[in-house]
Parts: structure tokens; sequence; C-alpha cells
């Protein structure tokens, strides 16, 4: 009898490729969508230092302009040998969520990548259409060729952190939402996670933070750096909105521990000042930072504790180097870099 075993990756193993997803829906920044493709341009730009990027577009002319803008990015020298676009189609931009999670699926002696096709309702049905977003995996793996395995439960990949050794991150407030899967009972959702992510302990945290509308993403909060240790975003103000959820997730994470009954071990990482837009509080966090194979790319707000924050990672990613980016026109769309990105792992792990 055959026996299958699937496992995901964690974010710091070795990437073939990051996954992009072009800007195009003005309604996502609304009356400031003009600055977002330079950000995704700089992100590009140095993304394309460190591994390929793969880069979906609705059409020949949106490829021709995002390499111009990607080409002429002033922060980073771009590698545009490197860079790759397909005509998948979008509804928006967000490739963390509708992305391909790849795993690998091991079959008796054989190992092979293949991609995990959880559906996608736009964050329980918040923004409508999204069928374009929620076909991407399957397009990108005929694509690819590569075998697409679907599992019919509502997942974003913004709501979930693995440490590749059985530990997965992710909260209460997104997970158990009534919008995402109203006929799963915890139990079941555990046992899908479970099942096609290779965990074998789940670590649920609570609720997620302010102007987050996807009710409680854990990679606005609390992130795997390695696979003991956990940097979770902490608010030290009292009166701030965070700080009493950020607070309750830090002290569940201080009870947790790994596979063989290990503490795990906790930094606390600032939050940045508050950021509004148009009186609207946004999900500023320095949590949403993307991890490439020599890069982390970490979200700036022009915050006095931007600099506490880059350095405060750096001393987590000492191979790799640490990057800031101004985020504080793209976080206007709910989101940061993370949000924007999805690793896509060698063949081998």
């Amino acid at each position: 009898m055959s026996t299958y075993r699937y496992t995901m990756p964690p974010e710091w193993a070795a990437h073939k490729a990051t996954w992009l997803s072009w800007p195009h829906k003005l309604e996502s920044w609304p009356g400031k969508f003009e600055p977002v493709p330079f950000v995704f341009a700089e992100i590009a730009a140095w993304l394309s230092t460190s591994e390929e990027v793969h880069i979906n577009v609705l059409d020949d002319e949106m490829a021709r302009n995002a390499r111009e803008l990607i080409g002429a990015d002033p922060h980073a020298e771009a590698v545009m040998d490197r860079i790759f676009f397909h005509c998948i189609p979008t509804n928006d931009a967000w490739c963390r969520d509708h992305g391909p999670n790849y795993v690998f699926l091991q079959e008796d002696e054989r190992m092979e990548k293949v991609i995990v096709n959880w559906e996608y309702n736009a964050w329980g049905g918040k923004y409508e259409p999204y069928d374009d977003d929620n076909a991407v995996p399957e397009r990108v793996g005929s694509l690819q060729h590569l075998q697409v395995v679907s599992t019919g439960m509502v997942l974003e990949g913004g709501a979930i952190d693995v440490n590749g050794k059985g530990l997965l991150l992710t909260t209460e407030a997104c997970l158990l939402n009534p919008n995402r899967n109203p006929a799963m009972s915890r139990h079941e959702i555990e046992g899908e996670l479970l099942k096609y992510l290779g965990a074998r302990k789940v670590i649920w945290l609570g609720d997620g933070i302010a102007g987050d509308d996807t009710d409680g993403h854990v990679d606005d909060m609390s992130r795997f750096v390695d696979e003991i240790t956990v940097v979770t975003a902490v608010e030290d103000d009292p009166e701030d909105e965070n700080y009493l959820p950020l607070k309750e997730n830090y002290e569940r994470l201080t009870q947790c521990s790994d596979l063989e009954g290990r503490p795990l071990q906790i930094i606390r990482l600032p939050m940045p000042e508050p950021v509004y837009f148009d009186g609207e509080r946004l999900p500023a966090s320095y949590a949403n930072f993307y991890i490439a194979n020599s890069l982390v790319l970490v979200p700036t707000y022009r915050s006095s504790r931007d600099r506490i924050a880059l350095d405060l990672l750096q001393g987590c990613f000492p191979y790799r180097k640490v990057v800031g980016i101004d985020c504080s026109d793209l976080i206007w769309g709910l989101g940061a870099i993370h949000c924007i990105t999805h690793e896509e792992p060698l063949r081998t792990y």
C-alpha cells in the first residue's frame, strides 16, 4: 500500500522563485494607486538579486510597463533575466493569499513538488469578483506541469506560518470565522492543516491587529524565524487598541513548545506608531516581512521605530541582508510585503 505525506517548507528554506501578482485594481488603493506599482517594482528588483521572480499580469502591455518600472528602479539593480511574466489574470494583487501553496508530496520513495489548491473567497466574500484569484493555483500548476491537489477548504497563505518541523501558527479570529468554512469544526480544520501542510501541532493565537480586513492574519503578528524561534508583534501603549490582543497572543506563545517539548523562543517585535490614511487605521506591522534566499524585505512606515525593527530582524537573520522597503503607500491597500509575495521552494528539500 502506498503512503503519502505532504510537507510545507518554512519560508527560509531555499527558494526557486518568488511569485507576485502585478497591481491593477484601483479600488484597492482608493485615491492613492499611482505610487503602488513603484513599490512593487522596488520589491521585485530587490528579489531579482536573490532569486527568480515570476509575475502574474493581465496582458503583454502590463508586462512591458512592469518590466520598465522594475528595470528603472533606483533602489536595487534588478537582474532582469531572472524576471518572468505570465499572462495569468487576477482580480487583485495579494499573491500571498491567492497564489500557489507549494508543498512536497512523498509517495513511498518518491518526492515531488505539488501545489495545494485551497479555496479563496476574498477573506469571507468581502471583495467581489474573486474568481480569477481563486483560479491562480490551478493556472500556475498547468503552466508548470505540476500536480494540483484541491482541498475544498478556504485558506489564505497569510493565515498560516510554519517552521518546517511540524509546527503551524494561525489565529482563531481568521480560521474559525464563519465566513471561511462554516460547516467545519475546529478539529476538522486542524485535520486539513495537518494533512496537507505536514504539520503535527497547530498553535492557535487569538485576535488580529487593528485595521486588518482579513479577520486576523497571523503574518501581521507572529512569524517563525527559525525552527524554535517566533518574533511576535507587541504594543507597549496600554491605550492603543492593539495592546490587549497582542499581549494575549504573546502570553499564549510563551506557553508553547515544539514537538520535543522545548519552549519556543519568543522575541518581541515593536509595532510602528499608528498609521492612518483618510482617518482610517491601517494594519501597519513589521511582522509582514518576507524571507528570500539572500534577503529579508521588511516594511517600514516612516516611523521612529523603523530602525529598531530592522536591527532586531537583522539579528534574527545574520546571513541575509535585511532591507527596509517604505510601505507607507502600499499599506493603504491593507497589506504589505508578505501579503504580495509567495515563495516557490526548490525541487529538493
